[in-house]
């Protein structure tokens, strides 16, 4: 088989990661350009870096290429073949680095932490994940009250386009634990109380033939003036590609909105909810990368937008199996282990080993934080911060406080199992569990989980005040049961209030440059999480991506003979 023929059908099913070294690319097929040995291959609308797991655009048709993090890449004129439709691969586990009896600790049991510790144990390295809590998870933890119900940190929904999520799921072998939903988005009426909106995407149209019919058939939300302006101002960001969308960082989305002669009223019609549902904030704060990354990645892939849910609680239907699976690679995961302190030796330039509250030190070869970013900034040594600019940047980092809330019913409330946008003032995202959930299945009783979003007014208020509040919205989403015209009376029979204070990070605009990679200044120290350095902002799938490219560039570092030596007693009083 041809180098050619060969990309072509790697092109298919991901590309293999051997290097991150951006080197010029020096073979050409119908579809693009590539090199075996390349960790950045040119497609018709541009370059895809595997390191960031992010598009790097071509201009189509011209012999400009203009190169994102993608090191040295030598013009070529472009093909039009395959333009549209492309979905994003996965980032390739990393390759053993065999060279037995290395051990590194990870602070932090949520997804980026157990994603790095998962492809390092598979590499042939020992992580040690070290849990502050009792349970796992961390953005997506969950607990059980006294009747053995679930209740969760947040409203967990996997898109299609999330590939390094699915690729997970198909590793750990339990793809049958999502439940795909219908192709849609459905919106709340506020104008209709009780009755919704759809955008369908029809599965036998190609991207973005689907996305343009979804809106287009939408006859309730938009007026044809409004859909014509709109798709107008989305062409820029689907032919210019990634550093186009990375330029407008510098905006929130309510600017480039405006900038780009979108009427105000696409913004509270359809925005508004997209954005409280994308990062908890409001259009007039998230920058406009932020949509407009989710925008192209739901237009230009065919199931881009497509929805499930888990069919359980995350700790025991994801969590789980990840446990398993680095445990059986020779991994440790320990809950209840607070990390108190970095140990850092100044002469040598390394950590030490990470001390508990407990007073234990545990020292390894080579340390990764995985805690929330405002976590990150408590633990980091002063000095780093005066010394190492990109802990000095993580002042500009800060989470976002969430409240999810969950909601009991003495009866059924609807039969739509579907993600609900409920454009309310107070409210997120919203579902009835009961509907879209296996494990929390009931014909007979409804069980609302919620977002409540913006919370930053909300995070210090009682429980009690925020269901009132709550139960105030239900009124105008389920009219027939809540309020003073209520056909069939609800009964709250119990309730569940999760605050999270610092969430996912705040991607508020002109963030970008203050975001780390997982490669630091520091020889043996390494950060994942969803605020560091790759395409999907604060999401699930950045979460994963960011512990998979930490596992890369500790492999990397380790075959490169690049980690030093583990600091001991016994190395410092020879130094």
């Amino acid at each position: 088989m041809s180098v050619a023929a060969a990309f072509e059908q790697r092109l298919e099913s991901g590309v293999r990661v051997n290097s991150f070294e951006s080197r010029p690319l020096r073979y050409s097929t119908s579809r693009g350009l590539a090199s075996e040995q390349d960790s950045a291959f040119i497609l018709p609308c541009g370059v895809f870096n595997k390191h960031l797991g992010a598009w790097c655009p071509g201009r189509v048709g011209s012999t400009r290429l203009h190169a994102y993090r993608c090191g040295s890449v030598r013009p070529r004129r472009l093909c039009l073949r395959g333009l549209l439709g492309r979905p994003v691969p996965p980032l390739q586990a990393p390759q053993p680095v065999g060279i037995p009896g290395k051990e590194i600790v990870i602070a932090g049991g949520g997804l980026a932490g157990l994603s790095c510790a998962k492809y390092l144990a598979e590499a042939g390295v020992r992580p040690i994940v070290l849990e502050s809590r009792n349970v796992l998870g961390g953005k997506v933890a969950a607990w059980k009250d006294a009747d053995g119900d679930w209740y969760e940190t947040g409203l967990h929904i996997f898109f299609g386009a999330y590939p390094n999520m699915l690729q997970l799921f198909r590793e750990l072998r339990i793809e049958d634990r999502l439940q795909w939903k219908e192709h849609s988005m459905i919106f709340n009426m506020r104008e209709r109380p009780g009755e919704y909106s759809r955008f369908d995407f029809p599965e036998a149209l190609p991207a973005p033939l689907n996305g343009i019919w979804a809106i287009l058939s939408n006859r309730e939300m938009l007026t044809w003036r409004e859909k014509v302006l709109f798709a107008r101002g989305l062409v820029p960001a689907m032919l210019k590609g990634q550093a186009y969308v990375d330029g407008c960082d510098k905006l929130t989305w309510t600017e480039w909105l405006r900038q780009q002669g979108i009427p105000e009223r696409v913004n509270d019609e359809i925005f508004i909810a997209m954005s409280k549902a994308l990062n908890f904030i409001n259009p007039d704060e998230i920058s406009a990368s932020v949509v407009l990354v989710a925008l192209n990645r739901f237009l230009q892939e065919a199931k881009g937008s497509k929805m499930a849910f888990l069919d359980g609680a995350p700790p025991e239907r994801l969590c789980e199996p990840l446990v398993q699976a680095i445990e059986a690679a020779g991994g440790v995961v320990k809950c209840n282990q607070r990390v108190s302190e970095i140990i850092y030796d100044e002469k040598s330039c390394l950590v030490r080993g990470l001390k508990l509250k407990s007073g234990e030190v545990i020292e390894a070869d080579a340390y990764v934080s995985a805690v929330p970013v405002d976590i990150l900034k408590l633990l980091v040594p002063e000095v780093w911060k005066h010394t190492f600019p990109e802990f000095a940047r993580l002042e500009h980092l800060e989470g976002v406080p969430v409240i999810n809330i969950h909601l009991w019913f003495d009866r059924k409330l609807t039969d739509v199992d579907h993600l609900l946008f409920s454009r309310s003032p107070l409210l997120s995202v919203y579902a009835d569990m009961s509907n879209t959930c296996r494990g929390y299945a009931d014909p007979d009783r409804s069980m609302l989980e919620l977002v409540f979003a913006p919370a930053k007014d909300w995070i210090g208020r009682s429980d009690e005040a925020i269901v009132q509040a709550t139960m105030a919205e239900l009124e105008i989403l389920f009219p027939r049961h809540f309020g003073p015209h209520a056909e069939q009376p609800a009964r709250l029979r119990k309730y569940h209030v999760v605050k999270t204070p610092r969430s996912v990070y705040k991607t508020t605009k002109g963030l970008q440059p203050y975001r780390p990679a997982q490669k630091t200044s520091i020889k043996n120290f390494f950060l994942a999480g969803d605020y560091t350095q790759q395409m999907y902002f604060a999401s699930m799938e950045g979460a994963v991506l960011s512990g998979k490219l930490a596992a890369h560039e500790i492999c990397n570092a380790l075959r490169a003979g690049e980690l030093p030596a583990r600091l001991t007693d016994a190395v410092l009083a020879a130094s």
